[in-house]
């Protein structure tokens, strides 16, 4: 019986689970637009454990959204998930953004694109079928109206993420479904964690790196 850490900051969204065996024992998350992810990751650790009731020592793994999304909000995660790993001299262990976003959700279709803002009109996104099998890899493209348009005429294809909204405004066919508020969550990593931990698929936590995608770019 693995008890893991989960930590989600690959968007706006601040979210933190404890898991044992696989299943949520607690849970805290701010969903606000700005990012809060400095102020607010430490506290709401401390707080998931104390609903937990579990010590720091007890931990049997730190899991990191490991993007790509933010390049601040996974810096901080992942900067967080390995300073706990080497204090605890516990493992790590990545879970890929996209993919924790469609795992636990209902969501009956035949197509399911996570798709998170990489600002302006791009997104990065991957296409799932309805058993959860990703059938193309995670991308950083640009939007425009004939965006998953050989996906949309083979069937239905619900579109989720902060991503979502941009797309929603250029494209109008029956098919496509949308679902703009399903952020990534710490809540919906405790699955892909425990199979990953039974398997012994970590990270070298002085080498992991996110999974940004694509170069920073300030301004």
């Amino acid at each position: 019986m693995a008890t893991i850490l989960c930590l989600e900051t690959a968007t706006t969204n601040c979210s933190v689970a404890l898991s044992v065996n696989g299943s949520v024992i607690a849970f805290k998350e701010d969903q606000s637009p700005g990012y809060s992810h400095a102020e607010k990751l430490h506290p709401y650790i401390e707080e998931v454990l104390a609903i937990g009731e579990i010590d720091m020592d007890d931990l049997d793994a730190i899991a990191v959204s490991k993007g790509p999304g933010s390049y601040t909000g996974l810096r901080i995660g992942v900067s967080a998930a390995k300073g706990l790993c080497y204090v605890l001299d516990i493992p790590l262990i990545s879970v890929p953004t996209l993919e924790s976003m469609i795992i636990t959700k209902d969501i009956t279709a035949d197509y399911k694109v996570p798709m998170l803002d990489a600002r302006r009109m791009e997104v990065y996104s991957a296409v799932f079928d309805a058993s959860n099998k990703r059938i193309r890899e995670t991308r950083a493209e640009v939007l425009n109206d004939t965006s998953f348009a050989d996906l949309l005429e083979k069937g239905r294809a619900v579109f989720l993420g902060n991503g979502v909204a941009k797309f929603q405004k250029i494209v109008n066919h029956p098919n496509a479904v949308f679902m703009p508020n399903a952020m990534p969550s710490a809540i919906d990593m405790a699955g892909i964690a425990e199979r990953k931990y039974k398997i012994s698929d970590t990270e070298d936590v002085a080498y992991f790196e996110p999974y940004y995608l694509k170069d920073f770019i300030s301004g």
